[in-house]
């Protein structure tokens, strides 16, 4: 059976094609194909054509009649907005988990899938400290997204931790796109904000997230606010070539 003709290969192809944007492999302005990303994950372009679809609705794609697909950057005025969304989902949740931390840290039998949820998040934030102190920053984006996805998994809500989910994927490129400049001491206030959390201290919680969420912010803004700056990645936008073919088979342009 071809790797592309079970159920399954629409959604790994999504995901690998997001992964590649997120991490800078397919740069803003990236000209995509269905023939290029087809060759580049092995699949027929009926998943890619999925795919693209996809990553159009999320805002990872655009797409305009009879000029094909580019990669998209996030535009300021949305990474304005996404922040404050954020900022608001990730405070709560940041509250609601001090909230049943002091709960399960009282009870005389605390939830065994609560405290498997905990310890995950200690091995999130080990892991984080590894890649920091080797300089792997790259690391990062995946591992900061896993840590807030957690926090919102002791957060006991599912609401909230669905909300999350759904702008987890923009979450990550923004922290990607800056990870080079702060991410050595954003990973640093995830100890603070764990430790609040522990404590059952909800205020500090929520005010310490908040404040992990704003300093982002104003990072991420400060770095791409300026004239040729295009947010998404590094060093990535309007300066490169138009019409410059990579080694994946992707146009730049």
């Amino acid at each position: 059976m071809r790797p592309d003709q079970d159920s399954g290969a629409p959604q790994r192809v999504l995901d690998a094609v997001r992964h590649d944007i997120i991490f800078g492999v397919l740069a803003p302005g990236t000209r995509v194909t269905e023939a290029a990303l087809a060759a580049r994950y092995g699949v027929s372009r009926v998943p890619v054509r999925e795919a693209l679809r996809a990553l159009e609705a999320e805002g990872f794609v655009e797409s305009r009649p009879y000029a094909g697909s580019t990669v998209a950057a996030i535009p300021l005025d949305d990474a304005e907005e996404l922040f404050a969304v954020r900022g608001v989902i990730e405070a709560t949740i940041a509250r609601r988990a001090a909230r049943l931390a002091a709960a399960q840290f009282g009870a005389d039998a605390p939830d065994a899938a609560w405290w498997a949820a905990r310890r995950a998040l200690t091995d999130i934030l080990d892991d984080g400290d590894r890649a920091v102190a080797a300089d792997a920053l790259a690391e990062l984006p995946e591992l900061n997204i896993r840590f807030h996805l957690g926090v919102a998994e002791l957060s006991g809500s599912m609401s909230l931790a669905a909300l999350l989910r759904q702008i987890s994927g923009k979450i990550e490129w923004l922290y990607a796109a800056d990870v080079d400049h702060r991410g050595k001491q954003s990973w640093g206030e995830h100890r603070l904000i764990i430790a609040a959390i522990d404590a059952g201290n909800e205020a500090e919680a929520g005010r310490l997230m908040a404040g992990h969420v704003d300093s982002s912010q104003r990072g991420y803004m400060e770095r791409f606010a300026g004239p040729g700056q295009a947010p998404g990645r590094p060093g990535t936008g309007p300066g490169e070539p138009s019409g410059v073919t990579g080694t994946d088979g992707a146009e730049r342009g």
